[in-house]
């Protein structure tokens, strides 16, 4: 993970200096400077959806656009809240409104779809602020882990930028607040709730009224734009009525009326009426025309797309992709999506980022359901459901490999009927200049919500193993990205279905998976308590080698506790065990970390011998991530003995390493040993340099607290308390006015 890197030139410095610094006179030779590649200049996000027609609301965007000139005046944040009932053009209106704004606002466009109606429940604000912290040009690396820290890097990020943010269908203010930006920017919110807490934070709320019969017949004139209405205004009329004044409804009418361009409007009056009485059971705040213009939708689509629809109503998530379609109904699945999306019952949300990918509107999706009750026997259904559980899990499994493809993975047999070859795979390909890691771990993060409604619902699918395996394979996913809740959820569900199953495997590697997930979240005593639990469960099973495995773990856990005697203790275990039963690169990381607890003790001896060995042996096993880490816990254990030219050699070696994987916190250590290496030569600038180098990466990795980041900065606050001081003649950075620095 790769921290924030500034770089500074200048001949004249005064007070404190922050980040790369290089001052020079005369100087005689060439002069070489190192560091991280400055980040490529990234344009700025484009997120809105399109806009689409809207009729009058012209009151409700003045009313928008006064509060926003308002605000602007006083110097305040634009917040507003666009609130109604579903399906009455809230998100339409906020469109409208915030495209208008783009010339004054070139700090860019952000969008999220909040979910309060989605069936896994509402989106998590942590990791909302995390993809636009991604937006913004933030690397994976450098998004913190907490919530707390990615709002603090969001909020500066946008203080001194003009954008505007959509956070369409929030569920509470609460949601809201952790992504609102700072300085001159203009969000809007669209929510079926009035959201009056937001009043405390300067929203303004703006609700949307049903249509008046006069502007649906405007609407629907404007959807057909054959003359048909002004031929039969009073079918017209009665059509408006019948669609309740939601903007959705007259939509879906008119597009099924465009279809049929010979067809009177009459027709489609009569069919709403008498699918009325019939659809009362899915009537949703009186919303009976509603349903009657989806049912008539639905009846007039051609075979495949109708069959299509009622099995996307059996999905569990809330968006999909063609080649789930595909997965559905085979190579009919491109000719159904576009009838489905022609007659307004699918909203395409591809971006520049994702091909072809659509969802249901939440009363569209509430009425395929029905549909699929209704239409569909018993066994078609349970037949898509498996269907559906194993696209997603054949699709992950893929992602996984690419990620990680020596992994052992749970075994993963397609023992239900279901042939592998009849699923459609998922575009993993990288796109410009991403790693082929990349773009499985984004279709891996793109697809969450759907892995997790799939986890969630493996028992309804009538595939309970779904929720372990489905879990395992997504794990590549979690701490790459720290999508921390999902990593913790989705082991505590696989768990618990493994547990009824009976599945032993199953059960141990959703332990020391979840716990793993326990560690990386600030719980270790959560997270102890399941290694144990593994540990108990290995033996009973006769797991020798997964028994082993767990040493190093819990070892991992005892040593965020600070209890480093027993920590000691379980990695030295594990170092003598794994390698005789085989797992030569457990081995060598239950080694590295006994080498890092000699360290924290300072017997630099031991651990320099025991990082050495880890090193080679990570290096013989072709895990280079680790064997850099490795270096640089040798580099640092050489500071401590004295030895500098192979501290510089070991250091300066894992930082590069480090730096070109993007992985910041280890990268933060090295960076303090180097700055210890630079104190024991007497260059107090250059240490002070790598000092505030490592305290940025920690606090990018969310990693402040740490040991080791409170000594960086502890040391740091000491030398600059003394750098006002005039440095003794003899001093390796003394020397005239404009002599070359450190």
């Amino acid at each position: 993970m790769r921290g924030h890197e500034h770089s500074t030139n200048a001949n004249d410095l005064s007070g404190a200096v922050r980040g790369f610094v290089v001052q020079s006179g005369s100087v005689h030779g060439g002069i070489h400077v190192s560091g991280p590649a400055a980040r490529e200049e990234m344009p700025p996000p484009r997120q809105l959806p399109p806009s689409v027609r809207i009729t009058d609301r012209t009151e409700e965007i003045e009313a928008l656009e006064a509060h926003r000139r308002r605000a602007t005046e006083e110097g305040h944040p634009t917040l507003a809240v666009v609130s109604g009932l579903g399906g009455v053009g809230k998100t339409a209106v906020a469109l409208s409104w915030l495209h208008a704004l783009r010339p004054s606002f070139p700090g860019g466009q952000l969008y999220a779809d909040l979910g309060a109606q989605a069936p896994g429940g509402p989106a998590d604000p942590g990791e909302v602020v995390a993809r636009f912290l991604r937006a913004l040009g933030v690397s994976d690396g450098q998004v913190p882990s907490s919530l707390g820290e990615r709002v603090a890097l969001y909020r500066s990020l946008t203080a001194e930028r003009r954008l505007v943010v959509l956070l369409d269908d929030a569920a509470t203010a609460a949601q809201v607040r952790p992504l609102l930006p700072a300085g001159r920017c203009v969000t809007a919110v669209t929510s079926r709730r009035r959201m009056p807490g937001l009043s405390l934070d300067g929203g303004h709320v703006v609700h949307l009224n049903p249509l008046s019969t006069e502007a649906a017949v405007e609407l629907l004139d404007a959807t057909l734009a054959d003359g048909r209405v002004t031929a039969q205004p009073e079918q017209a009329r009665a059509l408006a009525v019948l669609c309740a004044g939601l903007p959705l409804a007259v939509r879906i009418a008119g597009a099924r009326l465009a279809a049929r361009p010979r067809q009177g409007i009459t027709t489609m009056v009569r069919a709403l009426s008498e699918e009325r009485e019939r659809l009362e059971a899915l009537a949703i705040e009186g919303d009976h025309d509603v349903r009657a213009a989806l049912d008539v939708s639905y009846r007039g689509l051609p075979p495949e797309a109708g069959r299509l629809y009622r099995l996307l109503g059996l999905h569990p998530g809330r968006e999909f992709g063609i080649p789930l379609a595909r997965t559905l109904v085979g190579d009919e699945a491109v000719d159904a999506v576009d009838a489905l999306h022609d007659a307004n019952l699918l909203v395409d949300i591809a971006d520049a980022t994702s091909s072809e990918r659509y969802r249901f509107h939440d009363l569209v999706r509430l009425h395929a359901s029905e549909r699929a009750v209704q239409d569909t026997c018993g066994e078609e259904r349970a037949r898509a459901l498996l269907r559906i559980g194993y696209h997603y899990l054949l699709n992950a499994g893929r992602a996984e490999r690419i990620v990680e493809p020596g992994r052992d993975s749970l075994p993963r047999d397609f023992d239900r009927g279901v042939d592998p070859a009849s699923i459609a795979t998922e575009d993993l390909d990288p796109v410009g200049g991403q790693t082929a890691a990349d773009a499985a771990l984004d279709w891996l993060g793109r697809e969450l919500p759907n892995l997790m409604a799939v986890v969630r619902r493996a028992r309804a699918l009538g595939a309970p193993e779904l929720a372990w395996q489905v879990a395992d394979a997504s794990w590549p996913l979690f701490p790459r990205r720290k999508v921390y809740r999902a990593w913790i959820e989705v082991h505590e569900e696989g768990l618990l279905v493994a547990e009824e199953e009976g599945e032993g495997e199953a059960v141990c590697r959703m332990l020391t998976s979840g716990a793993l997930g326990r560690l990386a979240t600030g719980a270790p005593a959560d997270g102890l308590a399941l290694f144990e639990r593994a540990a108990a469960s290995f033996e009973e099973r006769g797991d020798a080698l997964g028994h082993a495995r767990t040493l190093n773990y819990r070892g991992l856990a005892h040593q965020r506790l600070g209890e480093l005697d027993s920590a000691a203790g379980l990695f030295a275990r594990a170092a003598q065990r794994l390698p005789a039963l085989g797992d030569i690169r457990a081995g060598a990381l239950a080694r590295f970390n006994l080498a890092d607890v000699a360290l924290a003790r300072g017997r630099y001896a031991e651990a320099a011998d025991d990082a050495e060995a880890s090193r080679l042996a990570l290096e013989a096993v072709g895990d280079p991530y680790n064997a850099a880490r490795a270096a640089g816990l040798t580099g640092r254990a050489c500071v401590g003995l004295g030895r500098l030219d192979r501290a510089e050699r070991e250091l300066s070696a894992a930082l590069s390493a480090l730096r070109a994987q993007t992985a910041g916190f280890e990268a933060a250590r090295v960076l303090g040993g180097l700055a210890q290496l630079a104190e024991r030569r007497g260059q107090p600038r250059q240490a002070r340099q790598y000092y505030r180098e490592a305290l940025s990466l920690y606090a990018s990795a969310g990693r402040s607290g740490t040991a080791e980041a409170v000594e960086a900065g502890t040391r740091l606050d000491a030398l600059e308390s003394s750098e006002a001081a005039p440095p003794p003649s003899d001093s390796p950075e003394a020397g005239p006015p404009g002599a070359p620095g450190a």
